[in-house]
């Protein structure tokens, strides 16, 4: 018998869960590591039979549902599960999101590196998770915990900020649209569409538009009230750790006024060393 590239797969991570790894007892008595057919049936809810036919390639269409229960039985991660529905010849559907979006400390660390380098962090909503320091003092509109979209139509002060606002909104909802459609039931994206949606007119009339496009390296032109007008590029990158997350950079090009500006901001927001601080020179 011809074993398939998804019964291959399924025998090789099986093998690498232990039954106490799922919540279930370790009685001792098996002959080969890993977690039993039986027990990844019961825990996937399939017949055995079918988890059997899978195993020996005698089925190789399963549903997309059942590939997840599987992903779930056997603790698959996104690669994981991505690769399970490769071998299995089809393309994985977005898992449904819900609950609150935290950004890894690591890529804020790393953020935080890029002293000349504005950069945020939004959820799959267009939620503003975290932005570096600088990324603070440029975006000062956006805090932690504002929505992108929502702030673009509803907060007026933003209209000020981009030198061109239509051509921004307009990009800012073909942007939401692509994300939409990656998602179509999050019930986060979906709540900011109601939301956008019922007040502000703006919106609904370029959301009849339809267009759909990811963010790009558009060059933009912000004023902003402490330094004037700031020409930014920007970079995108989707976050492999968190599904639907984007690092957003900003650059600017050297020997421009605005690196000149980027430098000044930076420089205002350094900490300053606290008076009085024992630890300093000639204190005793």
């Amino acid at each position: 018998m011809t074993i398939s590239r998804l019964g291959d797969y399924l025998r090789g991570r099986r093998a690498q869960v232990m039954p106490p790894d799922v919540g279930l007892p370790e009685d001792g008595r098996r002959r080969v590591p890993g977690l039993r057919r039986e027990e990844v049936a019961l825990l996937a809810r399939i017949s055995v039979d079918y988890y059997l036919r899978l195993e020996q390639g005698r089925e190789r269409r399963p549903s997309p549902q059942v590939l997840d229960a599987l992903s779930d039985a056997l603790l698959l991660d996104d690669d994981g599960r991505l690769h399970l529905y490769r071998v299995a010849g089809m393309s994985p559907l977005p898992r449904r999101e819900g609950g609150v979006e935290r950004t890894a400390p690591r890529l804020l660390a790393l953020a935080e590196l890029w002293d000349r380098t504005p950069a945020m962090i939004l959820g799959r909503a267009y939620d503003v998770l975290a932005a570096n320091t600088l990324g603070r003092a440029v975006f000062h509109h956006l805090e932690p915990g504002t929505n992108l979209l929502l702030a673009m139509f509803l907060d007026l002060s933003v209209r000020s900020f981009y030198s061109d606002w239509e051509t921004a909104a307009a990009n800012v909802v073909a942007g939401f649209r692509f994300l939409e459609g990656a998602r179509p039931h999050d019930p986060r994206i979906q709540e900011v569409l109601r939301t956008a949606m019922e007040e502000s007119r703006e919106f609904a009339d370029l959301w009849r538009r339809r267009d759909a496009r990811g963010k790009s390296d558009a060059a933009k032109i912000l004023l902003h009230p402490d330094v004037g007008e700031l020409t930014l590029r920007m970079e995108t990158f989707d976050v492999r750790s968190a599904p639907g997350q984007q690092l957003i950079v900003y650059h600017a090009q050297e020997g421009t006024r605005t690196a000149d500006a980027l430098r000044l901001l930076g420089s205002l927001t350094v900490p300053q060393p606290q008076h009085g601080d024992d630890s300093r020179e000639g204190v005793s």
